[in-house]
């Protein structure tokens, strides 16, 4: 199997760079990554937009994410089959639930793949069953595949535990202001991943919808579609795609990368970033939308770190990777939700972390790594078809030359990686 650009080798000289069936062999030891880059629009934030733009007409939107899960929730949107796929897409079968239980008259079966199948999606439907929708399953209670019979929902309160994925509470929200007396949300648990929730609701408010957060209650007022005025949506480039090159630079001797476009006050979680690599010596300058990395030369490393990752699970497999590249001890909590991702992110980073001789040990919420004092070689790093796996073991090639299995999942959510790391390394 191919990757998406054929014209790959051509950057290279010095580097061992090799692709066949998917798989991609990576050694970039002794050499220093630098250049500039554009990373696709957040998929994040384009996930919240294409469900908004879909609903009011009036939004446009530019530097939408390439990313796959991105144009699966396109093509489903503009879809008029009755029975409409989005594969692994996690986001789109939680939005699109919600989205077509809304559309009043439509019929639809969304289905995905067969570990799709497998991520429970209950919480959600029994919130929406709550405020009148008609959903039921067509295999095992609690998982997709789900029948959806759209209608005009006319309830307006619901309550839904809100630690165990926040996509169900932003699915609701990107609804409400759609249903008739608008949405009256209410946790009864704490919030996981709040700033993915803030970022739904200030995407709410930039288009004058009304919205009021107080406590553990939510209130979106329902708004007329004559209301929502003309919007020019720019989306700014994915913070999540971003952390491999912080990893990169960490990893490396005196790396040096500008990325475009992201804003110092930005919405996304991952912003975290920038204070969690302040840690592993990598420096971040902002120039306008233009973010530069670099490393601090004879920066001293801790021994060992401790952080709450809660509000950004996403870049938990990325800083791991950085910690056993750097040889720095780790304890991470707040992953719970990673159980339920494309696969179980922490049973997946236990295997691969060990292959080079750390030890790890896992909690249904916590990850904590113990270094090797040599890394072992010639690994092959299997993804567990996560792209997030892919991703974050490749900026290690910077010391140790490693394979990586399945390669074109990457396409997931950040279709041209391979072309952008490796062109990092172009002479």
């Amino acid at each position: 199997m191919e990757l998406l650009s054929v014209n790959l080798l051509n950057y290279f000289k010095l580097v061992a760079y090799k692709k066949s069936m998917n798989k991609i062999s990576l050694d970039f030891r002794n050499l220093k990554p630098k250049g500039e880059l554009k990373i696709g629009g957040s998929k994040s934030e384009s996930n919240r937009w294409l469900i908004l733009k879909q609903l009011w007409s009036s939004i446009s939107i530019t530097n939408l994410s390439d990313a796959e899960d991105t144009v699966l929730l396109q093509k489903a949107l503009n879809s008029n089959e009755t029975s409409v796929d989005i594969n692994h897409a996690g986001t789109a079968m939680r939005f699109l639930t919600a989205f077509f239980a809304v559309q009043d008259g439509k019929k639809v079966v969304l289905t995905g793949s067969e570990r799709m199948k497998n991520r429970p999606i209950k919480i959600l439907v029994d919130a929406l069953k709550e405020l009148g929708a008609e959903i039921e399953y067509l295999e095992k209670d609690g998982f997709p595949p789900l029948k959806i019979h759209g209608k005009k929902l006319i309830k307006n309160t619901v309550s839904i535990a809100g630690n165990v994925s926040s996509q169900y509470l932003s699915a609701l929200l990107l609804i409400a202001p759609k249903l008739t007396k608008g949405l009256t949300l209410t946790f009864t648990t704490e919030v996981t991943s709040i700033p993915y929730l803030k970022m739904t609701i200030s995407q709410l408010k930039t288009l004058g919808i009304d919205v009021t957060w107080k406590e553990n209650t939510i209130v979106v007022k329902p708004v007329r579609p004559e209301k929502i005025k003309i919007k020019e949506i720019e989306i700014e480039s994915d913070w999540s795609s971003a952390s491999y090159y912080f990893s990169l630079i960490a990893l490396s001797k005196n790396g040096k990368v500008s990325i475009n476009s992201f804003f110092k006050n930005s919405q996304q979680g991952d912003a975290a970033l920038v204070e969690i690599y302040n840690n592993f010596g990598v420096s971040t300058l902002f120039e306008g939308n233009k973010m530069e990395l670099s490393k601090v030369l004879n920066f001293k490393y801790p021994t060992e770190i401790e952080l709450d990752l809660i509000n950004t699970p996403d870049i938990a497999q990325t800083i791991a990777v950085t910690c056993l590249g750097l040889g720095v001890n780790c304890y991470l909590t707040g992953l719970h939700t990673l159980k339920i991702k494309e696969t179980d992110r922490l049973i997946a980073l236990k295997n691969e972390l060990e292959k080079f001789g750390a030890v790890v040990e896992i909690t249904e919420n916590s990850l904590q790594l113990i270094c090797s004092s040599q890394l072992n070689e010639n690994i092959l790093i299997e993804t567990y078809h996560d792209h997030r796996m892919a991703m974050a073991f490749a900026p290690l090639s910077l010391l140790v030359p490693l394979t990586i299995n399945d390669a074109l999942v990457v396409q997931k959510s950040y279709p041209k990686f391979w072309d952008d790391f490796n062109f990092l390394f172009k002479d």
